[in-house]
């Protein structure tokens, strides 16, 4: 059979296929798709459809016969992250750690140059299982990554578990960063093993990606010895952005402590309220 492959839309692409399927519903005035389509970046088709359907059940639900900038906003984390859940009961010692864990991932990357800026930060659980998330999205496309910028992500990543360890002790550190613990893994290996972005290994290909359209199978193409060099590589590299991370907590502590603190009473903040509050 022939396969087609069908690239995921790009920036302008994301929003014509919002602006067609909200034919399809009442939308307000004032509706800033440039906002949600940059909020979408990696969404295919059926997804925006879906954020544009999940805002027009929000707008029912809450008594209103258009749709608002804040359901479509609230429509994209749902897709992405879940619907809320507003009746967990979570104690108040996880609520804490949780802002705490986000708190941290949000100061590392606003105090690293070459970040995505934090638009939201919150610690309303969700039904996909994450007990809060720091939302960064880009001010516009991006089609590439440097160095800089990858290794800034891993230190972002390894920012909520570094506040745990800086405010609780390493021996209360949680399972809470496992996700980011993968991702971070996976960013320090590709740019060892497909991005040539390291000295001892320069610009070889040490994995190979197949069938990248079909779920993508990796695999190495290297001896047994030099996959055993990448895996301390790949060590090497996080615990460096680790210490980075915990560097840059403990040089802004107050200012942790302080968006910590307004985390947990508002449980949601605004990318501005976040600068605001870190810049007073």
């Amino acid at each position: 059979d022939r396969r087609v492959p069908v690239e995921l839309p790009d920036l302008q692409g994301r929003k014509a296929i919002l602006l067609v399927h909200a034919k399809n519903v009442k939308i307000g005035d004032n509706i800033d798709w440039d906002v949600i389509a940059r909020a979408t970046a990696g969404a295919s088709g059926a997804e925006l459809a879906n954020i544009i359907n999940e805002a027009a059940l929000r707008a029912v639900r809450e008594g209103r016969k258009t749709v608002a900038q804040a359901d479509l906003e609230e429509s994209v984390e749902t897709v992405i992250a879940g619907a809320q859940r507003k009746n967990a009961v979570i104690s108040d010692r996880e609520k804490k750690i949780v802002a705490y864990h986000e708190v941290g991932h949000a100061l590392v990357a606003a105090k690293q140059s070459n970040s995505a800026p934090v638009t939201k930060i919150t610690i309303v659980p969700r039904t996909s299982g994450a007990l809060g998330y720091t939302m960064q999205v880009e001010e516009g496309e991006r089609m590439l990554m440097s160095r800089m910028e990858i290794l800034n992500k891993i230190a972002t990543l390894t920012g909520g578990r570094s506040a745990e360890e800086l405010v609780f002790g390493e021996d209360s550190m949680t399972t809470g960063a496992s996700n980011d613990i993968e991702q971070a893994t996976k960013l320090a290996r590709a740019m060892i093993t497909r991005y040539g972005m390291t000295e001892e290994f320069d610009m070889v290909a040490l994995e190979t990606v197949q069938n990248q359209y079909l779920g993508g199978d990796v695999s190495l193409t290297c001896a047994a010895d030099t996959a055993s060099k990448i895996d301390a590589r790949v060590v090497e590299t996080v615990k460096a952005a680790h210490e980075k991370a915990r560097r840059i907590l403990r040089e802004n502590e107050a200012q942790l402590h302080k968006l910590a603190a307004h985390l947990l009473e508002k449980e949601t903040i605004t990318g501005e309220e976040f600068m605001a509050l870190l810049n007073e």
